[in-house]
C-alpha cells in the first residue's frame, strides 16, 4: 500500500554584512493537494544572550518535538550553537522515539549555520547560505547570485531567492515569513 507523504517547504537563510535572515514560505501538500498556505515554519530561539534562527523541512510535529529538544540542549550549554546542535544530532540518532522523527532542521546564528538529520548528520555549509526542503536548490542557487551581484540585504535576499523558489517548486508559494538577527 502506497503513503502519500506530507510534502512541504522551502527553508533559506542568508548570512550578510553582520546581519543574518532565515525564511521560509507557507504551503503543506498533501499527495497532489495543497491543505495550507500559510504555515509558519521559521522560529526565533532566544537562550543566554544567543540569538539562534531555526526552520524546518517535514512533518511539522516533529519538528516541535526536536525544536524543543534543541532549546534544551542550547539552554545546557549556554547558547553554544555548535556544542547544542551536535549533542542533538547524537541523542536524535541514538534514542529510540526521537530516532523515528521526520524532520531536516536549519539553525543559524550570527556566525554558524547548520543542517541537522536525525540520521546523525550535521552539517555546517562553506559559505553564508543555508537551504534544505524541495525548493531548497532553487532558493540556495538564487541567493547565491543575488549575493555575488546585488547589494541587497540578507533579508531581501531571502525574500527574493524564496520567491523564486516559489515559481519554480510546486511544494513551495509565496506565503513567505523572514526572520532576521
Amino acid at each position: 500500500m502506497k503513503t502519500t507523504r506530507i510534502r512541504s517547504t522551502t527553508i533559506l537563510g542568508v548570512r550578510r554584512k553582520g546581519s543574518v535572515a532565515l525564511g521560509g514560505d507557507g504551503q503543506v501538500t498533501f499527495g497532489d493537494m495543497a491543505l495550507k498556505q500559510k504555515a509558519v515554519k521559521v522560529r526565533r530561539i532566544d537562550v543566554h544572550r544567543n540569538s539562534v534562527l531555526g526552520g524546518f523541512a517535514g512533518a511539522a510535529a516533529d519538528a516541535m518535538t526536536l525544536f524543543e529538544k534543541f532549546e534544551q540542549k542550547l539552554e545546557e550549554h549556554q547558547g553554544d550553537l555548535r556544542r547544542a546542535v551536535v549533542e542533538l544530532a547524537k541523542e536524535w540518532r541514538l534514542d529510540k522515539v526521537l530516532r523515528n522523527l521526520d524532520a531536516l532542521l536549519a539553525l543559524m546564528d550570527r556566525k554558524h549555520s547548520f543542517i541537522v538529520s536525525g540520521d546523525g548528520n550535521v552539517i555546517e555549509p562553506d559559505g553564508p547560505i543555508i537551504a534544505i526542503g524541495s525548493g531548497g536548490g532553487y532558493a540556495q542557487a538564487a541567493a547565491t547570485a543575488f549575493l555575488a551581484s546585488t547589494s541587497l540585504s540578507a533579508g531581501e535576499i531571502v525574500k527574493k531567492s524564496l520567491r523564486i523558489a516559489a515559481d519554480l517548486c510546486i511544494y513551495t508559494n509565496d506565503s513567505l515569513t523572514v526572520l532576521e538577527l
